[in-house]
């Protein structure tokens, strides 16, 4: 179960799980260690001298697999903020953990599968932050588009003002940014048509 925040978009838990290939050789327990925090790291929950980051665990309930666990609101009740390219972070370092601990990598289509859905999961995330910023209601430029709207109302007097007039055409290129931004943040979402090569048939001639 996952608490979430406030505004119920994000997740207070980042649960990682570590498996061995069926024909990896085991690992001793300071090379599990090493994994855990090397994952940690790449994660952001484990930043080297900061003392107050998050709280996290790594757990080995099963054979040849390891769970990490962490918890996303420091004490102080704040969200902690991963890296923005965190999904591509995990990948790479996984890779070096392999190349490092001489591991069994991972096939090539099943890392090129993987990353494709790492970089979906990305493209997600970043609509769902535009969107949250061109939201009409409560985001964060619809805030200060109607700030201004009210700014330009009270000095509105006398008609005409120039001041007022500049106020509302800020306004309305706040509301146009907004517009982008949602498109911006549906065509992030949207599934990308396959590309083949093209052939070209060469006629066939033939004779009577």
């Amino acid at each position: 179960m996952f608490s979430a925040s406030p505004d119920d978009d994000r997740r207070a838990i980042l649960h990682l799980d570590v498996r061995l290939h069926p024909d990896d050789r085991d690992l001793t327990g300071p090379e599990w260690t090493e994994v855990a925090h090397r994952l940690a790291r790449a994660a952001g929950i484990e930043i080297p001298g900061k003392g107050h980051g998050c709280r996290w665990i790594a757990v080995q309930a099963q054979p040849r697999r390891l769970d990490l666990i962490a918890n996303l609101i420091h004490l102080d009740g704040a969200w902690h903020a991963p890296p923005a390219d965190v999904l591509r972070r995990l990948a790479a370092e996984a890779r070096r953990i392999e190349q490092d601990l001489q591991l069994i990598p991972v096939p090539a289509a099943a890392s090129a599968r993987a990353d494709s859905r790492l970089a979906q999961t990305a493209s997600t995330q970043l609509a769902s932050v535009l969107a949250q910023l061109a939201d009409e209601q409560a985001g964060a430029l619809a805030v200060v588009r109607k700030l201004v709207e009210h700014v330009a109302y009270l000095i509105a007097s006398p008609p005409g003002s120039d001041t007022a007039h500049r106020l509302e055409l800020i306004a309305r290129r706040l509301h146009t940014i907004q517009q982008d931004l949602d498109a911006t943040a549906d065509h992030l979402v949207q599934p990308r048509a396959a590309t083949f090569p093209c052939t070209v048939q060469r006629p066939v001639h033939r004779t009577l």
